[in-house]
């Protein structure tokens, strides 16, 4: 005779202990990536050192280059790496696509529009006065989008999302174009910020931006059932409770939120939003109340690890971290999709 199935609450136990392994492995690894943050780079410090700068209040040189330089830039990274991971896996659950990030409804795009036209015309050349320039052109561009899918006949659909996001995008993409190309100034101050890094940034960028990244925090999470609920399709979402214009407004808004956040602090950096959000659930499973907090946790290391390897490949210049998160992160999703571990 065939053996007995696993009883169901047995089954759940051991589904939870698997959640529970993975993320106390995550958070290991985040703490890894900080450490590895602090102590690498052209300028190699010791991990006692490292100790010493932050609890001991030391006062070598060594020290100083941590407090002043890379604890700035590991708190930058942590953040933004949260920041783009969560919004990743809101939009590809709002919008029922496997492809969608923080790209797809034109809200980087956004904040690039909004830098473009500070420099150009606000006269603004810092990088703490970028960001609110920066998250004002991401929430215009999100609401335009929005605006857009839910006109007429559906409201916003994921197809209208989809489709108003691209034509808003392509729009951006001549209005930023069209002033850089006008204005030498402007181009080269612009490339700075458009390449995407977590270098050079300080504490004054991570004090500005950490009250968004908690209420863009907070939005996601607030619609995780409704995610999972939306993933069945609307009429299921609806038959089960759920109020779906609710759930892409607020989810929605939490994307925009800190897409806008990630944008401003450190330029556009690519393939976070997008790759992190499949590993999360390749790890824990389709349920959002696991997938946002797994991808908020794999969204820093993504990004420290790449900046760190970006640091040492070749010294003393530096690869920028938008540059390394593609390089390392396509093999690693392409591997995802062979082994068939990313869903549909």
């Amino acid at each position: 005779m065939p053996a007995a199935a696993p009883p169901i609450h047995s089954t759940r136990n051991a589904l939870v202990a698997r959640r529970i392994g993975w993320t106390a492995a995550a958070v290991v690894a985040v703490l890894l990536s900080v450490l590895l943050s602090l102590a690498v780079g052209a300028r190699a410090v010791a991990p006692s050192a490292v100790v010493d700068a932050l609890l001991y209040g030391g006062h070598s040189d060594d020290a100083e280059v941590i407090r002043q330089l890379r604890v700035p830039r590991t708190l930058i990274g942590l953040m933004v790496g949260a920041a783009l991971a969560l919004a990743g896996t809101a939009l590809q659950g709002i919008t029922r696509n496997p492809i969608a990030d923080p790209g797809i409804l034109g809200i980087s795009q956004g904040s690039s529009v909004g830098v473009v036209l500070a420099i150009a015309f606000a006269g603004v050349h810092t990088l703490s006065g970028y960001v609110w320039y920066a998250f004002a052109g991401a929430a215009v561009a999100s609401v335009a989008v929005y605006a857009i899918a839910s006109s007429g006949r559906g409201g916003a659909t994921p197809v209208k999302l989809a489709l108003g996001g691209a034509a808003i995008n392509a729009l951006l993409v001549s209005v930023t174009m069209g002033v850089l190309t006008t204005s030498a100034a402007t181009l080269d101050e612009f490339r700075f910020w458009q390449v995407g890094s977590i270098a050079g940034r300080n504490a004054e960028v991570a004090g500005q931006v950490w009250p968004f990244l908690l209420l863009g925090t907070v939005l996601v999470i607030s619609v995780a059932r409704g995610l999972d609920a939306l993933a069945l399709g609307e009429d299921v979402a609806k038959g089960l409770g759920q109020n779906v214009a609710a759930v892409r407004i607020v989810g929605g808004l939490g994307a925009t939120v800190l897409t806008g956040v990630a944008v401003a602090a450190a330029g556009p950096i690519a393939f976070i939003g997008l790759a992190v959000p499949h590993i999360a659930r390749a790890i824990v499973g389709s349920d959002h109340r696991w997938v946002l907090p797994m991808a908020a946790l794999i969204g820093p290391v993504m990004l420290l690890v790449s900046d760190v390897i970006g640091r040492i490949v070749f010294p003393p210049s530096e690869v920028p971290a938008g540059v390394m998160t593609a390089l390392l992160g396509v093999p690693f999703l392409v591997a995802l999709v062979r082994r068939k571990a990313v869903p549909a």
